[in-house]
C-alpha cells in the first residue's frame, strides 16, 4: 500500500435527491431542474477529488448505482481502521440497498490488499459507517454518535472489533443526525463542533475530554452551511464554502482551508467528510510506517 492518504469517494453519475430522509433534503429543489442539478454535482465531485489529490492523497471510486442517490456519501459505508472493515447497516429503508453493493466494494478492495478484514454488526444493530464513528488520532479514540441513525448498542461492538476506546454521544436532533454532520477532530488535538446537536449528558462528555482551549465552537451558521462535516489532514482542510466568521477561528489556530462549492450535496444533507471514507487510517502510524519497511 503506497504511504500517500487513501480515499473512497462514489462516481455522482446516478446522484439524486428523490426522496427525504433528513430535514435538510430538498427534492423539490432538485426536481426544478434536475440536468443542471446532476451537473452541478459532478463538478462538485470532481472540485472535492481535486483537493484531495492536492493535499497528496490518492482516491478510489466506487462506481455509480441507479436507484442508490446516497451512495456518494461513502463516509457512511464503514468504519475503517488498521485495516479492518467494519461494515454499516443502515436505518432507513431507502439506504439499505447499498449494503450488497458495498459488500462487493470493500470485497474488491480486499482482494487488492486495500483492507485485509471485513466484520459485521448483529442483526439489529443499526450503525452507519465513519458518519458516526470518528477516529481520534489524537486521543488515540472513537467518538461515536448515537440517536437518530446509529444505536447505542453498536458502540461496545465497535470497541471489540477494533479494540480501541469508543466515546458515546448523543445526538439530539434530526437535523445532525450523522456525528460528522456538527464533529470534528482536528490533528494537533483541536475540535471543531457544534454545540447545540449534542445532549446534555453528550456536551459533558465532550468538555471533560477536550480542554476548552482546544474547542472550536460552530455557530448555528457555520453549521448550516456543511462547514463542520470537513476533510482534515495535519493543518489542512478541506470544507463546503465557508463563512468568513470561521474562516477567522480556523487560520487563527494555523490552518490552512481548502473551500469546494458542495452545494449539490448539501441539498441531500451531506458535505466534504460524507462523501469522501479514509482507508489507510491507522491507529497507530509509526508501527505502519516500520512494517512497510
Amino acid at each position: 500500500m503506497s504511504d500517500r492518504p487513501l480515499y473512497l469517494m462514489t462516481d455522482p453519475a446516478c446522484f439524486d435527491v428523490c426522496y427525504q430522509i433528513n430535514p435538510w433534503m430538498r427534492p423539490d429543489a432538485w426536481r426544478a431542474d434536475p440536468r443542471r442539478a446532476l451537473a452541478a454535482a459532478k463538478d462538485a465531485s470532481a472540485e472535492l477529488r481535486r483537493a484531495l489529490q492536492d493535499l497528496g492523497a490518492e482516491v478510489e471510486t466506487i462506481g455509480a448505482v441507479q436507484g442508490l442517490p446516497d451512495l456518494v456519501f461513502p463516509a457512511n459505508a464503514a468504519i475503517v481502521l488498521d485495516g479492518r472493515a467494519l461494515l454499516a447497516r443502515f436505518r432507513h429503508p431507502e439506504r439499505q440497498g447499498e449494503e450488497a453493493v458495498l459488500r462487493e466494494v470493500f470485497t474488491r478492495l480486499k482482494r487488492r490488499g486495500l483492507v485485509h478484514d471485513i466484520v459485521d454488526f448483529p442483526d439489529g444493530v443499526f450503525q452507519e459507517g465513519a458518519g458516526d464513528a470518528i477516529w481520534d488520532a489524537d486521543r488515540k479514540l472513537f467518538w461515536a454518535g448515537h440517536g437518530p441513525r446509529s444505536s447505542r448498542a453498536a458502540l461496545a461492538v465497535i470497541a471489540r472489533a477494533f479494540g480501541q476506546e469508543v466515546v458515546g454521544l448523543e445526538l439530539a436532533s434530526e437535523r445532525y443526525y450523522h456525528l460528522d454532520t456538527c464533529f470534528c477532530p482536528l490533528a494537533g488535538g483541536k475540535l471543531l463542533y457544534y454545540p447545540a446537536a449534542f445532549t446534555p449528558a453528550a456536551l459533558a462528555t465532550i468538555r471533560l475530554r477536550v480542554p476548552e482551549v482546544q474547542r472550536i465552537e460552530a455557530t448555528d451558521e457555520e453549521a448550516q452551511a456543511f462547514c463542520v462535516n470537513a476533510v482534515n489532514q495535519g493543518s489542512r482542510i478541506v470544507m463546503a464554502r465557508a463563512p468568513d466568521s470561521l474562516k477567522r477561528k480556523l487560520t487563527a489556530r494555523g490552518y490552512t482551508i481548502a473551500e469546494v462549492d458542495l452545494a449539490p450535496f448539501i441539498l441531500s444533507g451531506g458535505a466534504a467528510y460524507c462523501m469522501t471514507l479514509r482507508l489507510d487510517r491507522q491507529s497507530h502510524p509509526e508501527r505502519a510506517i516500520i512494517a512497510a519497511e
